[in-house]
């Protein structure tokens, strides 16, 4: 779980750092997308990051089945809860709460496959081309996107992933160290509090895609 974590958590800085592309439009002029799609192209057509993406689809289901696991384990290692509940002078919810929280973010993650890399892969999405690369198509991610997040139920359905996401990376960041073998009082401390920076840094850069898009701050 831990191995796989992050891994997983690599994945995101690269995958929030392409998205973030999107934002050029605001500062290129005449951009409609170029950036963007040109990012996506890279992540999704270059030989490298294809065969990580085989490695990162296997490392997600290892992570979601083991997680699974563990939660059957825990439970039926106390069939029997207290007679008294420890309240808030127990763990933190969110760390009760891992099962729940992955089950949401499993959820987010089938709609946004169908939303953005099934059309990517399969079929689907509109093709553009660029003046400065004649002759290469690019799929129009860009495009697709500002579409997908003209609904509102899919911007809610985002941002609740996302949130669910923060909590579940703000104690799985520093549970992976932990579970590593980081023991040390003061290095707990200070990768505690790098997980909850990262958490909210590229949970609130993901939320804020669909909010951009749907307010109207982005757009072709």
């Amino acid at each position: 779980m831990a191995l796989s974590g992050l891994f997983l958590i690599t994945f995101l800085v690269v995958h929030v750092t392409v998205n973030a592309c999107m934002w050029a439009v605001v500062f290129v002029p005449d951009d409609n997308g170029e950036v963007f799609n040109k990012a996506a192209h890279w992540l999704g057509q270059t030989l490298v990051p294809r065969i990580l993406e085989i490695g990162l689809f296997v490392v997600f289901i290892i992570h979601i089945v083991q997680g699974y696991v563990l939660e059957v384990q825990n439970r039926q290692r106390r069939g029997i809860g207290y007679k008294i509940k420890m309240g808030s002078g127990g763990s933190a919810w969110y760390r009760k709460s891992m099962g729940l929280l992955g089950t949401l973010i499993f959820l987010f993650l089938i709609v946004h496959l169908a939303d953005f890399w099934i059309p990517s892969r399969f079929g689907g999405l509109d093709e553009v081309s660029y003046p400065d690369t004649p002759g290469k198509q690019y799929h129009e991610l860009y495009g697709r996107m500002i579409t997908v997040f003209q609904n509102l139920w899919i911007v809610v359905l985002y941002i609740i992933g996302c949130i669910s996401l923060a909590w579940h990376l703000i104690h799985g960041f520093q549970s992976s160290f932990r579970t590593l073998g980081v023991s040390n009082k003061r290095y707990l401390a200070m990768l505690n509090g790098i997980g909850w920076i990262f958490s909210i840094i590229v949970c609130l850069l993901f939320a804020m895609m669909p909010v951009s898009v749907y307010l109207g701050w982005i757009k072709l």
